[in-house]
């Protein structure tokens, strides 16, 4: 793996120094645009249009509109002059517990790996992180960009951090129309919602999921490879009617060892 970035946990006068990595690989399927018409690549080209020519990479800078129409422009020199105590420090703010941090503001992972000198003091954070039950809340700076991130142990082996977002990048979910005519379920309803939460209740293990898209696109793929046709799946579910009815029915497929969880559509078989 290739570091993206180099620094130092600052633990209060404790400085580790630390090499970042990448924690997530990316798997999506990924499509080139093609002329319909002889099946070439299309090419996207940087044009400006009050000099009526293409631009170069060198010639592009970085503008802030501060008003319409109108720009301050930034350089990469500029970016990195901004005094950002962060740039190239992980600094420790507070010790929480992750179950106090809502996952809607997690946003990328990254490893953290000790660099030369720092093998002692980053054993030390870690040993100390998980006798504690602690995860670390910290400040950094990536790619011009200073982020909350939460510093934890993972598989009890390596540091992990994962920025998060402020609290004002969240959206209000106040316009939703959650409670619009709002119907309320009667009991039995919900006596038999738990009991089907009940039954359906185990440990995460992250090993039973798979992205069935990517397979099905995947299988796709094969499929027109060979010449053979698609079959059009559902596009709609319709909402459940008879909320009992359900109910009872799906805890009846697990009484016969059927899960009630696999929606309807054709199943896959598998990647090409």
């Amino acid at each position: 793996m290739r570091s993206l970035w180099k620094g130092a946990i600052s633990f209060g006068l404790v400085h580790i120094p630390v090499r970042l990595y990448r924690a997530v690989e990316e798997k999506d399927v990924h499509f080139h645009y093609l002329h319909r018409e002889c099946q070439t690549p299309i090419q996207y080209k940087k044009w400006c249009p009050t000099c009526g020519r293409e631009v170069a990479s060198h010639e592009i800078v970085r503008g802030y509109e501060y008003e319409k129409g109108r720009y301050v422009i930034f350089s990469e020199e500029d970016l990195e002059a901004i005094p950002v105590a962060s740039a190239r420090t992980v600094e420790i703010l507070d010790f929480v517990s992750l179950e106090q941090i809502d996952p809607i503001y997690f946003e990328k992972s990254y490893f953290l790996e000790p660099a030369e000198g720092g093998q002692k003091a980053y054993h030390l954070l870690r040993q100390a992180m998980l006798e504690t039950g602690r995860i670390a809340l910290v400040r950094v700076a990536l790619r011009n960009r200073e982020s909350l991130a939460a510093l934890r142990v993972y598989k009890n082996r390596v540091l992990t951090m994962v920025t998060i977002h402020f609290p004002d990048e969240i959206r209000s979910y106040g316009e939703l129309k959650i409670d619009a005519e709002r119907e309320v379920p009667t009991e039995r309803e919900v006596s038999m919602a738990r009991t089907l939460i009940g039954a359906l209740a185990g440990d995460f293990d992250p090993e039973r999921y798979h992205d069935r898209y990517r397979e099905a696109l995947l299988g796709a793929v094969r499929k027109k490879i060979e010449g053979e046709e698609l079959v059009v799946a559902p596009t709609e579910i319709p909402p459940t009617r008879d909320l009992m009815e359900a109910l009872r029915s799906s805890l009846a497929l697990l009484e016969q060892g059927q899960s009630p969880l696999q929606p309807p559509g054709p199943s896959y078989q598998g990647p090409p």
